[in-house]
C-alpha cells in the first residue's frame, strides 16, 4: 500500500504563472510572515502532491494544501473544525491558523495550512506503522462526536468515492477489455448503507495518510518521540468504521498485503477496542473490502486509458480480484 509520494524537485521561486505557483507563493509568505529572506534548504521546499483531488506544497515546517475543485464549503469547514478539536487531538494532525492576510481559497479551492510531518518511508516497508495506524483508527472510531456537532458532521465519503470511481471508469474507459469484469464485481456490492453505525471515520485510510507529529507539544505528550497522526480531512465524517479498514482488507484479500501484516493490523485494532469488527471480522469487512477493490480497479482502468499505458502488476492483481468477486454475489 503506497505511502505519500516523495517530494518532487523543489521550486523555491514561485512566479505566479498558475495555481501551483500561487500556492507556493502563499506557502512562502506563511512560512516567512515577517518578510525575512528565505534561507530554507532546497530539500525543505517543494511539491508534495499535485493531483485532481488536491495540491500540496511544503515550505520548511509548513504545508499548504489547495483542496479539490468543487469541495463543499460548509462540509469542509465542519471537517476542518473537527480536526482542530481537542477531542481528536491524539488522532488527527491539527491544522494551523491561516495567515491574517492569506486567502481562504485559490481559484475557488479551499486552502488550509498544516505543520509538516515526515511520512511513512516507502523504502522501508518492514517499518510501516501498521499497529500504530490501527490504534489511531480504533481511537478515532471510539471517540464520540464533539458535543453539539454530531448533527452538523457530514457523512464520511468512502462509499461515495467508490461509486465515483466506477462512474469515472464508465466515462473514460467503457471499451477497456477489463471494464465488464469490474462492473460485474461492482454489482455484488449492495446499494445503500449496510449498517446502522454512525461513528467518526477517516474515510480514506491508507499508509500515505500517516505522518509524524514533530510539534514540541506532541513530543512532550509521548516522552520525546514524535507520534504518528492521521492527515487529510477531505473524507472525514460519520459512517460505518469498517470502511476505514477496507483498503488493507482488500489488499490482504488480493494477496498484496502479507497475512502476518494483516494479522498484526487487525489484532492491534481489536486490542485497542475498535468497534468496526467483532469476533467474525469478515462479516463486517466483506462488502467494504469488495467496494475498495472495485474502486482501485476502476481508477486503474480510467488512469491507464487516459495515460495510454498498460496496467501495472498491482493493477492487474486488482482486476483479477474483481474477476473472483464477480462470481460471489451477495443476497
Amino acid at each position: 500500500m503506497p505511502p505519500t509520494p516523495p517530494t518532487s524537485p523543489p521550486s523555491s521561486a514561485p512566479d505566479g504563472r498558475g495555481p501551483l505557483h500561487r500556492l507556493a507563493a502563499l506557502a512562502h509568505t506563511a512560512a516567512h510572515p515577517s518578510g525575512e529572506p528565505c534561507r530554507c534548504a532546497g530539500g525543505l521546499v517543494g511539491v508534495l502532491a499535485d493531483r485532481d483531488d488536491g495540491t500540496v506544497v511544503r515550505h520548511g515546517r509548513l504545508v499548504v494544501k489547495a483542496h479539490a475543485p468543487g469541495t463543499d464549503p460548509e462540509a469542509h469547514r465542519v471537517r476542518l473544525a473537527l480536526a482542530a478539536h481537542q477531542d481528536v487531538g491524539g488522532v488527527l494532525l491539527p491544522p494551523l491558523p491561516p495567515p491574517r492576510t492569506g486567502p481562504e481559497a485559490l481559484s475557488g479551492r479551499p486552502v488550509t495550512f498544516w505543520p509538516y510531518g515526515p511520512p511513512v518511508d516507502p523504502e522501508d516497508p518492514d517499518a510501516a506503522p501498521w499497529e500504530e495506524a490501527a490504534r489511531l483508527l480504533a481511537l478515532l472510531h471510539r471517540t464520540p462526536p464533539p458535543l453539539g456537532r454530531a448533527d452538523r458532521l457530514p457523512d464520511m465519503r468512502a462509499p461515495e468515492k467508490a461509486a465515483l470511481a466506477v462512474e469515472r471508469m464508465r466515462r473514460t474507459a467503457p471499451d477497456h477489455p477489463a471494464a465488464a469484469t469490474v462492473l460485474d464485481a461492482w454489482r455484488t456490492v449492495p446499494e445503500g448503507p449496510g449498517t446502522a453505525h454512525r461513528l467518526l471515520c477517516h474515510g480514506d485510510f491508507h499508509l500515505g495518510q500517516l505522518v509524524r507529529d514533530t510539534r514540541p507539544e506532541a513530543r512532550r505528550d509521548t516522552g520525546g518521540d514524535a507520534p504518528w497522526r492521521l492527515i487529510d480531512v477531505d473524507d472525514l465524517g460519520l459512517g460505518d468504521p469498517a470502511w476505514d479498514l477496507a483498503r488493507p482488507a482488500a489488499w490482504f484479500a488480493a494477496g498484496l498485503l502479507p497475512p502476518e501484516v494483516w494479522t498484526r493490523f487487525l489484532g492491534a485494532y481489536q486490542e485497542a477496542g475498535g468497534p468496526a469488527v467483532d469476533a467474525e471480522p469478515w462479516g463486517r469487512l466483506d462488502v467494504p473490502a469488495r467496494a475498495l477493490t472495485v474502486q482501485t480497479a476502476a481508477l486503474a482502468l480510467a488512469k491507464s486509458t487516459i495515460g495510454r499505458r498498460p496496467l501495472d502488476e498491482v493493477e492487474e492483481v486488482m482486476i483479477d480480484t474483481c474477476a473472483r468477486i464477480a462470481g460471489r454475489r451477495t443476497g
